[in-house]
């Protein structure tokens, strides 16, 4: 199984890897995120073999960064909590978050499978909670589950308990650089480095990728993303790029790649998220001059952009005493306000001596925070904001990438023709998600729906392949 180590820079090899008696299993799943996992525990429920490929000493990724909120509608948690929703209701939001330039045949399968994957979560021991007491830009019912902790982190761990109760293996620390295909582009195996810098090589019937997207990948960053080229990046150092990159090499179409999840409110300089909760709850975000720049409920993965065209790109998230009671409940704001992000002022003068503007343009600014009376920039209020008041300095941050290689409904990779790559899958970061293709299209959680309702389609679609023949040329839905 082992060999030398080759270029750390993922490429694509033709034949067969340089060893005996290769190791070969069902399924391989590049990345071990919610994506990876989520389609490994489906794969086992099937009795499916596969094995999960993860670079890291503990799976972590882009979920574990999140707060770990997850999308879903019709599952039984949501049922059971009286809520009134449909995959057609939810597939409408996404719609019209993007002004329809989201994927619909991604959006219809993500949205109809979200609530059976958070139902077979559930079985595997994760206890879901739906978030009250306020929505998410964009959504129109209450559908976000999460973990009693609230954290990515906690969902991550969850995840990876879940799998290791079953028979599939996260092998870590193993960073796959090589994928190996035949004459027909099939792939056969891949190749990963171990931490001694050997190459180990195994076998597969069914690759997915589940491993990244690409905003920790400067030049592509830059290529696609120019605008958030020197922004903070606030992802995971493992989206490097490698399943686009696969990609192009196989001749895969690729999709969305202007689509990002931005955020702007990571507390400066402390590096922590500040959930946008604050804002949905009555708060706003006030740029140096002591003015409001735009209307902080479309959210907050556009807001990086406005919050980064502001002077010296930061602003301060401005909220009230109801508001912060809210905000401990959340562990990322509780990070942030032991890390001493949160400045307490007592009156208009002391916030706008925090902020460095001056005191009448901020309390104009705050005069017009009043319930009933439509803003300038369209937002209204719902009530006003109240001494003592409590801030947040904030810049935008790019967090994720929503674009990737194209795939169909069922998370076949396809070529530019549309037809699709022999038994090559993608979901979650490495594959276009449901954002369209600019950064104003991210609908609150479309990171996570992408990595868990696609790991469950992905995993099915792989499991009625391996039923109908292991070695058959293509993938069939």
């Amino acid at each position: 199984m082992s060999g030398a180590a080759s270029a750390s820079a993922p490429v694509i090899r033709r034949g067969q890897p340089p060893v005996d008696d290769l190791p070969q299993v069902s399924v391989v799943i590049v990345g071990a995120g919610a994506c990876g996992l989520s389609a490994a525990l489906m794969l086992q429920d099937a009795g499916v073999d596969c094995v999960v490929l993860e670079r890291d000493a503990v799976p972590s990724g882009s979920t574990a960064l999140s707060s770990g909120f997850i999308p879903a509608s019709g599952s039984e948690v949501q049922r059971a909590a009286g809520i009134d929703d449909s995959p057609a209701r939810f597939a409408a939001d996404i719609m019209a978050k993007t002004d329809g330039t989201a994927a619909a045949h991604l959006v219809r399968a993500y949205t109809e499978a979200s609530g059976p994957a958070m139902d077979a979560l559930a079985r595997h021991g994760l206890t879901f909670q739906i978030l009250d007491g306020f929505l998410y830009p964009g959504h129109s019912v209450r559908r976000m589950h999460s973990l009693p902790e609230r954290t990515g982190a906690a969902l991550m761990a969850a995840l990876e308990r879940a799998v290791q109760a079953t028979d599939a293996a996260i092998l870590t620390r193993t960073l796959v650089r090589e994928l190996w295909v035949d004459e027909t582009g099939r792939v056969r195996a891949v190749g990963g480095v171990r931490p001694d810098g050997a190459m180990e090589y195994l076998g597969c019937d069914v690759l997915l990728l589940a491993c990244n997207g690409f905003g920790g990948n400067a030049a592509l960053r830059a290529e696609w993303l120019p605008e958030m080229a020197d922004a903070v990046y606030g992802g995971h150092e493992g989206n490097d790029g490698s399943a686009l990159l696969w990609g192009r090499a196989l001749g895969a179409a690729q999709a969305d790649l202007g689509g990002y999840q931005g955020h702007g409110s990571w507390a400066s300089p402390h590096g922590v998220l500040i959930s946008w909760a604050v804002i949905m709850d009555g708060g706003v975000q006030i740029n140096r001059e002591g003015r409001r720049f735009h209307d902080e409920t479309h959210g907050y993965s556009e807001a990086a952009v406005h919050v980064l065209a502001q002077p010296g790109g930061i602003a301060w998230n401005v909220f009230d005493a109801q508001t912060l009671a809210l905000a401990r409940t959340f562990p990322d704001f509780q990070e942030a306000e032991a890390a001493g992000a949160l400045r307490t002022c007592p009156d208009v003068e002391a916030l706008a001596a925090t902020i460095g503007c001056e005191a009448h343009v901020l309390r104009a600014t705050l005069d017009s925070v009043a319930p009933g009376v439509a803003a300038a920039d369209g937002r209204r209020f719902s009530r006003a904001l109240t001494a003592p008041y409590y801030a947040v300095k904030v810049t935008g941050a790019l967090f994720h990438t929503q674009g990737g290689l194209d795939i169909d409904a069922h998370c076949r990779v396809l070529r530019p023709d549309g037809t699709a790559l022999p038994n090559l899958l993608a979901a979650g970061g490495a594959a276009r998600g449901v954002s369209g293709n600019a950064v104003w299209g991210y609908l609150s959680g479309n990171g996570l729906l992408s990595a868990v309702a696609g790991g469950f389609i992905a995993a099915h679609t792989a499991i009625d392949a391996l039923a109908i023949s292991p070695t058959s040329q293509e993938i069939s839905p």
